[in-house]
């Protein structure tokens, strides 16, 4: 059985897709742009400020299915810039502790909305 999550601290899907998915005790969270979910809009500044938005986006969808990020197994970090990867490190260590979920980090050719960065988690109770 799965439940669709869907928090209204977090912006809206912008496609045909569920902000994330709850199987059993597993929670897939689609990948979060950096939209402030009041304004609809990127918010203001440059990629750690996007990325802190990312991150702030998927803690409100796992708290709403209820789950924390120290619940995360799986982060997949999406950049446009693989020159900001020691921001990313900065900006992680502000959202998870040890011990730290597996992550990848790729530079992508262009993300939706031509954003800086995307994440997406996998979270297990």
């Amino acid at each position: 059985m799965k439940k669709i999550v869907s928090s209204p601290k977090a912006p809206a899907a912008v496609g045909t897709y569920s902000q994330a998915v709850i199987a059993d005790n597993t929670i897939y969270a689609s990948g979060q742009l950096p939209i402030d979910p009041s304004t609809g809009e990127f918010v203001p500044g440059g990629f750690r400020e996007q990325l802190t938005q990312v991150f702030t986006n998927l803690k409100n969808v796992l708290e709403e299915g209820g789950f924390k990020m120290s619940d995360a197994v799986k982060v997949t970090c999406y950049l446009q810039d693989l020159a900001n990867f020691g921001t990313l490190n900065e900006v992680y260590g502000q959202f998870f502790s040890e011990p730290y979920p597996a992550r990848v980090a790729y530079q992508v050719a262009a993300l939706p909305k031509g954003a800086m960065v995307e994440v997406d988690i996998i979270a297990v109770k």
